[in-house]
């Protein structure tokens, strides 16, 4: 696994960039944020990871260590694989996405090329419990204030609000009726918490 490369510049392309690392020249893909930082001729150090498949090994890289971990957590998405990650990194910064995806906005996540609102929808369902650590203290603690569940419960959440999801309700309204009945009584089995969510969001 190639982790870092420190060397030469050589070569620097619209979504690619060429280090030369003791004689050897690594391609590498990388966003317009990362490249913009790097110039030919120079030194410089960049950190990345690489992704293996059957016919093929890309390298790619990231300035930041920040936009390598998000990169790596945009890919335990069902469905998103490295394309669409550095499509992400390209569009919005890791803290840009984590407010995105803990706040259900649709509308932002599929500014990314190659996000419907099917994928933006998804992301917010796996990615919301882990982002925290990408959003600014303050947001991170508005975010454990306005979504904390009973301890226990957690599961049941993520059941109810999946089915919520598959019946046409938005990620926003879904989470928050969810997180209103297993508050009231967080013992409720996931087919009674899907009634009393269903019940509420139909008040509205």
């Amino acid at each position: 696994m190639i982790a870092s490369l420190r060397g030469t510049v050589i070569e620097i392309g619209l979504d690619h960039g060429v280090i030369e690392c003791s004689g050897v020249g690594y391609h590498f893909s990388a966003t317009p944020r990362t490249l913009a930082e790097l110039r030919r001729g120079e030194e410089s150090f960049i950190f990345t990871t690489m992704v293996v498949r059957e016919d093929s090994m890309q390298l790619y890289g990231f300035k930041e260590n920040e936009d390598r971990e998000m990169f790596h957590l945009l890919q335990t998405v069902t469905g998103l694989g490295p394309k669409l990650a550095m499509a992400s990194l390209a569009v919005l910064h890791p803290a840009e996405l984590a407010k995105a995806v803990a706040e259900a906005d649709s509308k932002t996540l599929q500014r990314i090329p190659g996000v419907g609102k099917r994928m933006a929808e998804r992301m917010a369902l796996e990615l919301k419990e882990k982002v925290t650590a990408y959003l600014a203290p303050a947001e991170a603690g508005e975010m454990e204030l306005g979504t904390q569940l009973p301890m226990g419960s957690e599961a049941v959440a993520e059941q109810v609000a999946a089915a919520l999801l598959g019946l046409g309700f938005g990620e926003k309204e879904a989470t928050a009726a969810v997180n209103t009945v297993l508050a009231e009584d967080p013992e409720l089995t996931t087919s009674a918490a899907l009634r009393a969510a269903l019940a509420g969001l139909g008040k509205k």
